[in-house]
Formats: structure tokens, C-alpha cells, sequence
């Protein structure tokens, strides 16, 4: 038995429209997959991204605001997404189980995240959350909110850009593990957790979405897992990303990994962050990092994706 944790990317979640029911149905599909590995014997912990419906929600919030019903602030609807998506994970494994007679319970966990208070990033917003738009499109809305900061991601369009902070620590890691050792399946950290600070002894939540590739490996270093794996929409890693001469990454080091990130082989905002985490949590505990795709989930004792070592 392998204690794993399994980040889910956007594609996880995301469906050809924005409505409930679409996005449920993507996520029955996924926990189908999810489960597969679970029946295995695994102890898996999941966590997910949450950047197009956190985006979603701020706009609906801003749009729906007035002086006597207030739009709630970005550490809010962090948790408000975090809950929704966990819901409907929880629920679609939940009838997953049921359907395959396994003696199992998801449990959605609403997970906060410390972060330093004097983190750069809150300076330099980097994280795109929301809807992609073109150029004339993210002019538009610029003018409705000029507070805003939208930049180019990975060439598919615009998006608006918040702070990303780097997590210091998972608080519920404790939970995630008892959890596990009970023979639950714990929903955490989703959108990386909740960004929360240590003000003279208290928490309090800040405006910012962290990454949750990075909250990925930090929960799978404080929960003690055996392997991260880190599912997307592509099968590997790439060198020389949608080129003639590109090439698909397998087995790798984290020294090579390092080398290819000095190279500026991947893309920042979409494959990088899923590196960055990978070198991250093999280099600290010694144990492998998987990055693939999700329909590749259930064969990962196959040797497929990108697999990330130490020397």
C-alpha cells in the first residue's frame, strides 16, 4: 500500500460550460478514474486547482455586490470554491464506492494554508484565475475594474493575475493524515488551501491564490506520502513544447529537471509549477513525483508520464 497524494488539474473540473451540472459531470468522470486507484489499495489524498471558478465567482461577486450585500474578499470565495468543488468530489466518489461495494467515505476538508506576510508575490501577481480573454476583450474589462491586473497565459489569452504565494504549511495536515490511517479519502487543500497569515498568535486570511502544484507537495511532504502525482492534460512533460524537434520527458532526475528549468523549457502558469513542485518534494523526501495526464491515472505501475527521482 502506497500513501499518495493526486493533484488534480483544471481539466479535472472544467466542462464545456460554466453551470453546475456540467462541471459535476466532469467531476463524476474524474472520480471514476480516482476511485480506480484507490480500490488498488492505495491511500490517496486529493487536492485540485480551483483558477476558473474562484475568477468566476470574484466576477459574479463584484457584479452582485451593492452597499447592504457586500462582495465577500478573495480569501473568502477561496473557501467558498474550495467547498463547492469538494462537494461534488466527495459526492461522485462517494457514488462511486457505493457502485463498487468498496468500504470507503470521501471527506471534503475546508483547508487553510500559512504563508509569510512579506511574500514577494503579493507584490507581483502571477496566478491567472477566471476566464480567458482576447486583447480587446481584457481591454473591457479593465475598464470595469481597474484594479485588476491581467496578463498574457501560455498564448491561450488573457487573464486576470492575483497574488501567488509559496505555502509554508498545510494546517489540517494532521486531519489529512488521521484520515488516511482510518481508511478515509480526504479532499484537501483545494486551490492550494486558504492563504492565511499568523497575526500576533491569530490567522488571518489574505488576498491571494497559491498554486496548488506547490500546496501538492507540501502536503505530500507533511503528511508523509510515498509518491505526489500530479495529473493534467498532457501524458508527459515536454522539451520543446508544440515544436518540430519536441520530445517527451520519462524518467528524469531532478538535477536534469533543473538544468531544462534553467533552459526556460517550460511555460510559466501552466507546466512550470508542476516542475517547480515535482523537484520540490522529490529533492526534500527522496520519493518520486509522477506528472501525466488523467486518462493515464490508472496505469501509473506502468511507468507512464514523467517520472521524477532523486540520484
Amino acid at each position: 500500500m502506497k500513501k499518495i497524494v493526486v493533484a488534480l488539474g483544471g481539466n479535472a473540473i472544467q466542462a464545456e460550460d460554466n453551470s453546475a451540472a456540467a462541471q459535476q459531470e466532469a467531476v463524476r468522470k474524474t472520480m471514476k478514474t480516482v476511485a480506480s486507484m484507490i480500490e488498488s489499495g492505495n491511500q490517496v489524498a486529493i487536492t485540485h486547482g480551483n483558477g476558473p471558478q474562484v475568477g468566476n465567482l470574484l466576477l459574479q461577486q463584484y457584479k452582485g455586490a451593492s452597499e447592504n450585500n457586500p462582495a465577500m474578499p478573495l480569501d473568502t470565495i477561496s473557501a467558498m470554491t474550495q467547498g463547492s468543488i469538494g462537494y461534488w468530489m466527495q459526492k461522485a466518489l462517494d457514488d462511486q464506492f457505493k457502485f463498487d461495494n468498496y468500504p470507503s467515505q470521501a471527506v471534503a476538508l475546508v483547508t487553510q494554508t500559512i504563508v509569510e506576510s512579506n511574500d514577494p508575490a503579493f507584490e507581483h501577481p502571477t496566478k491567472p484565475i477566471g476566464p480567458f480573454y482576447t486583447f480587446n476583450e481584457m481591454q473591457k474589462q479593465q475598464i470595469y475594474h481597474p484594479d485588476y491586473t491581467y496578463k498574457q497565459d501560455a498564448g491561450r489569452g488573457y487573464r486576470q493575475v492575483v497574488p501567488s504565494p509559496k505555502p509554508v504549511k498545510i494546517i489540517n495536515a494532521p486531519i489529512i493524515k488521521n484520515l488516511l490511517q482510518n481508511h478515509f479519502v480526504p479532499i484537501a487543500a483545494g486551490g492550494g488551501g486558504i492563504p492565511v497569515v499568523v497575526d500576533h498568535g491569530r490567522l488571518k486570511g489574505v488576498a491571494g491564490v497559491i498554486d496548488k502544484d506547490f500546496s501538492a507537495a507540501r502536503m505530500a511532504e507533511d503528511i508523509s506520502a510515498d509518491e505526489l502525482v500530479i495529473l493534467t492534460t498532457v501524458d508527459n512533460a515536454y522539451l520543446n513544447y508544440r515544436k518540430e524537434n519536441q520530445q517527451a520527458i520519462g524518467k528524469v532526475t531532478v538535477n536534469e529537471l533543473k538544468q531544462y528549468l534553467q533552459e526556460g523549457q517550460f511555460a510559466a502558469g501552466s507546466m512550470k509549477p508542476k516542475i517547480e513542485a515535482a523537484i520540490e518534494f522529490t529533492e526534500k523526501t527522496g520519493k518520486p513525483t509522477i506528472i501525466t495526464s488523467l486518462k493515464n491515472a490508472a496505469k501509473l505501475n506502468d511507468g507512464v508520464g514523467t517520472i521524477v527521482y532523486n540520484e
